[in-house]
């Protein structure tokens, strides 16, 4: 399979359920998968994470793991039968102590929204398919006149027309989750609506608090946290362009340009993006994407994303390997463009840390070298970070003894993770690992240059300060 910068998460569910699809997905260039902890018990969750784990183990191939937690349930409750079909002009109450709607009135699950509106504010309900126009509140009772209709069925979502409703990103279901995801040992833990910092690093204390070294994904959905965006990028270790409950807060003309902001401060501020949402949406259903997914696709890879996401469309499709792999070629044209685009671009005039300065060094001299691989040794992943914010064509390998850094480091534009052994303090037997296993994987061959970045005291985590450029082949040769 060709090498794949931009990296594809794959959401497990009731399609890919199964060791033999999953095998296949993972065939297919998965490098993470999803586990949406909206649906689906604990050990439901538990067993595919170990399922997962296993299948990696036997393709050679680090798979990560990304808990995506619920949540607040910011929705409606359900109907006598199940569904009303509400008209432009209609009459309609939300109201929070009603246990089963009709064609008057629907209960809440979200029992505070009374006290969250006003009139003229605007209720967005399913994605925005039915738009309400709140005329009065009284008591738990919000009346509204329907301004866009259509079928309402049980427990749709319910979103505010610019933002404003003030429920929790992280509910006591989440704070139960986030036990069963340091369970599982989960890589990545996703925080669903956060609206500050704040809700970040309490997600991240509650990890730390169970025993568990997930990085924290910061879903950008609200409105608030566009005016809060680079205060929840500082406290998180990755974000998501979660465009469908963003685009109904915002309106789905704001999406495309939001998107390019935030794949361009996390860049900037050495943080990763994964952009999700419909982006091979047809495929639920369809073998082939539309053009339209297509170019989607290849423009979030032209913005620099790190990962880019399915959902329903491995979930619950009915072709989850062929999104895999139409996800996987998409990719690999887009990154061309890229690459003429972006390969000239300069380096920082300043460096802030040591290990960004021999990250950028490598970088540099790959561009001005022949250098067929960049072989970065690492603990704890931090040096390959800065690695992978670089725009360079040189694919960097990332050698690790440590198993959680090999997986966390699957979602990493550009950056390939491998295992090595407890690595030799001597640095001859260093350098002949490392090309051993370059040589294994047909990245370089005999008298090709590669590097080599390190640092010493050799295992120090965070320490990377050596660069090395060697000829592939000469160190044996001066040995004999």
């Amino acid at each position: 399979m060709a090498l794949r910068k931009t990296k594809i998460v794959a959401t497990l569910g009731p399609a890919s359920s199964e060791e033999s699809v999953i095998e296949r997905l993972v065939d297919a260039g998965v490098d993470v998968v999803r586990l949406n902890f909206s649906h689906g018990s604990a050990q439901d969750h538990i067993d595919r994470a170990e399922l997962v784990r296993d299948i990696s183990r036997r393709s050679g191939r680090p798979v990560g793991v990304l808990c995506d937690l619920q949540g607040p349930k910011i929705r409606i409750g359900k109907f006598e039968n199940d569904r009303i079909l509400l008209k432009v002009g209609d009459k309609f109450i939300l109201d929070a102590a009603c246990k089963l709607g009709n064609q008057e009135r629907v209960g809440l699950d979200y029992k505070t929204l009374p006290s969250e509106v006003e009139p003229g504010a605007v209720l967005l309900l399913d994605d925005g398919r039915i738009v309400l126009s709140v005329d009065a509140v009284n008591g738990g009772e919000v009346y509204c006149t329907v301004t866009a209709g259509g079928m309402l069925s049980n427990n749709k979502g319910i979103n505010r027309q610019g933002g404003g409703l003030s429920a929790p990103a992280l509910t006591l279901k989440d704070q139960e989750d986030i036990q069963t995801a340091v369970a599982l040992e989960a890589d990545y833990i996703a925080v669903s609506f956060p609206r500050s910092g704040a809700d970040i690093e309490l997600a991240r204390q509650l990890v730390e608090e169970a025993g568990g070294h997930a990085a924290i994904v910061a879903k950008i959905e609200r409105a608030e946290a566009i005016d809060a965006l680079e205060e929840i990028i500082d406290a998180a270790d990755v974000i998501m362009v979660a465009r469908g409950d963003l685009g109904v807060e915002v309106g789905d003309a704001a999406v495309p340009g939001l998107q390019k902001r935030m794949i361009r401060t996390a860049r900037m501020r050495n943080k990763l993006v994964i952009t999700a949402t419909q982006m091979l949406e047809s495929m639920i259903s369809s073998p082939i994407p539309t053009r339209a997914e297509v170019s989607d696709v290849a423009n979030a890879v032209l913005d620099g994303t790190d990962a880019v996401m399915l959902s329903g469309e491995t979930a619950v499709g009915h072709y989850p390997v062929e999104a895999i792999q139409a996800m996987h070629r998409v990719c690999l044209e887009a990154e061309k463009e890229y690459d003429s685009q972006h390969l000239k671009a300069p380096i920082h005039d300043e460096f802030g840390f040591i290990d960004e300065a021999i990250a950028m060094a490598a970088v540099y001299t790959a561009k001005h070298l022949d250098v067929k691989a960049i072989a970065a040794l690492t603990k704890s992943g931090s040096s390959v970070t800065w690695l992978s914010r670089s725009n360079t064509n040189v694919p960097i390998y990332a050698l690790t003894t440590e198993r959680n850094t090999r997986r966390k480091l699957s979602l990493y534009r550009g950056v390939y993770p491998y295992h090595i052994e407890q690595p030799s303090r001597e640095l001859g037997k260093i350098l002949y690992d490392a090309e051993e296993l370059l040589l294994r994987l047909g990245a370089v061959q005999r008298d090709d240059l590669m590097m080599l970045t390190f640092g010493e005291p050799i295992g120090k985590a965070g320490g990377t300060n050596t660069l090395q450029i060697v000829k592939v082949g000469e160190h044996r040769r001066e040995q004999h």
